[in-house]
């Protein structure tokens, strides 16, 4: 099926190795969308987007991370101890082909490891009692 077909109303998105900025902003857009939170993607052979606050604000991005999971093909959740997300959160994840190949890496500030989840609990000790409450009204 061809996607590019004006006439019948629909498109679609092809993405690979070679693709830009301009071919990953759609993706871009509508994971920080979802999200909320800055955004990180690329392809191998050329740099990509950084997304903060509902804005591009790099379209010629690239980040330790990012470069790492392509080289690895794999997850990475870590701290960078170098570039713009240093000393934050990250995980970021390898975008593949069906066959497994890596043809680019998405990356998002990681929320739930920046949470201290043990402190959270400490200031606010009625919480699991809340949730508790709140599951029995449901049901």
């Amino acid at each position: 099926m061809e996607c590019n077909n004006e006439k019948n109303g629909f498109y679609c998105l092809k993405i690979c190795a070679d693709s830009t900025a301009d071919d990953l902003e759609p993706i871009a857009q509508a994971i920080h969308t979802l999200l909320g939170i800055p955004i990180t993607i690329r392809s191998v052979n050329y740099k990509g987007i950084r997304m903060e606050r509902g804005i591009i604000v790099d379209r010629n991005y690239s980040g330790p991370v990012l470069e790492e999971v392509i080289l690895t093909n794999k997850v990475i959740r870590t701290v960078p101890r170098e570039g713009v997300y240093k000393g934050k959160s990250v995980v970021v994840a390898p975008i593949r082909t069906s066959e497994g190949d890596v043809i680019g890496a998405v990356g998002v500030v990681d929320l739930v490891a920046a949470l201290d989840i043990l402190s959270m609990f400490r200031e606010y000790p009625g919480i699991i009692d809340e949730v508790e409450e709140s599951r029995k009204r449901m049901k």
